[in-house]
């Protein structure tokens, strides 16, 4: 038998999953056939009685539009890197926008953090100590 955390932590799960459906949408039929899983699992899962597995979760995931990362945290599968903010759970939370806007907002995200660390690539010093870059020659 599940303790309490498991269970507050599926009903959680569930309410996400349910929220970012309604968001984006779509019945719950709609979203069961999109994820390849029946109507009854589906109600099951977003009313916390079963834990999903990895893949259903994945499964959810891409018929949602949204990261599984995100939801392999909300199921406890994954840990959130080193404490931080889950900048991309946060914008997919945000019911005051749409889920267009929502994803919009997640591309640039993940852009300016790719951005970043191709940056931090090339600031990193040279080994030999030389200046390679045009830009820093005056």
């Amino acid at each position: 038998m599940p303790s309490d955390a498991d269970e507050g932590g599926l009903r959680a799960l569930g309410a996400f999953i349910r929220d970012q459906r309604r968001d984006a949408s779509l019945s719950m039929r709609k979203l069961a056939e999109a994820a390849g899983v029946s109507n009854p699992y589906l109600s099951q899962i977003e009313r916390g009685l079963r834990k999903p597995s990895a893949d259903i979760l994945q499964q959810l995931a891409r018929a949602l539009s949204i990261s599984a990362e995100t939801l392999y945290v909300r199921a406890g599968i994954l840990e959130r890197d080193r404490g931080d903010v889950d900048v991309i759970g946060e914008i997919l939370r945000d019911g005051s926008i749409s889920a267009d806007q929502r994803q919009a907002l997640i591309r640039v995200y993940r852009s300016f953090r790719a951005e970043t660390a191709r940056g931090a690539e090339v600031d990193e010093p040279d080994p030999t100590g030389q200046e390679s870059s045009e830009g820093d020659r005056r």
